[in-house]
């Protein structure tokens, strides 16, 4: 981003977890609490782009070996007569689909209270910090309206 920018940016879809990723905006007089609420913003990206990144990885990988797997069982070659990559019909899918969330079940259970737990704590870090500033704009207006 321009140095001039006093805003986060928010990039392209990653090609590997679709998430875009963000370039978190740190003023130049970022309190310690701020900045506690900037890093955990920042974690909870981290941790949602590897996980994203690893489960669309397997995702991919195991897709292709379920559709060679039954076009073989087929006597069917991975690329029809025209060169197109051959594919199965939607309830074949809906097999993969469904054995594939069943076997990841754990890792999505896991995945969500890990994002529950960085969100309550972001949430939690934004009530503070918007306390410190509603205080300050407080002691602000009571000093000036005093002059």
């Amino acid at each position: 981003p321009p140095a001039h920018s006093h805003s986060d940016w928010i990039g392209p879809p990653d090609r590997h977890s679709n998430l875009r990723p963000v370039i978190f905006y740190v003023p130049p007089e970022e309190s310690a609490l701020e900045r506690r609420l900037r890093e955990a913003r920042q974690e909870a990206q981290d941790s949602n782009q590897r996980f994203w990144a690893r489960h669309n990885r397997a995702f991919r990988q195991e897709k292709e070996e379920f559709i060679y797997s039954r076009l073989k069982a087929k006597g069917l070659e991975m690329r029809d007569e025209s060169g197109h990559k051959a594919t199965l019909n939607a309830e074949e899918m809906a097999d993969f689909y469904k054995d594939f969330l069943s076997k990841n079940l754990k890792k999505h259970l896991q995945y969500n209270r890990d994002w529950y737990k960085h969100n309550f704590r972001i949430t939690f870090l934004m009530g503070q910090v918007a306390l410190v500033r509603a205080l300050r704009w407080l002691r602000w207006r009571k000093k000036n309206v005093g002059q």
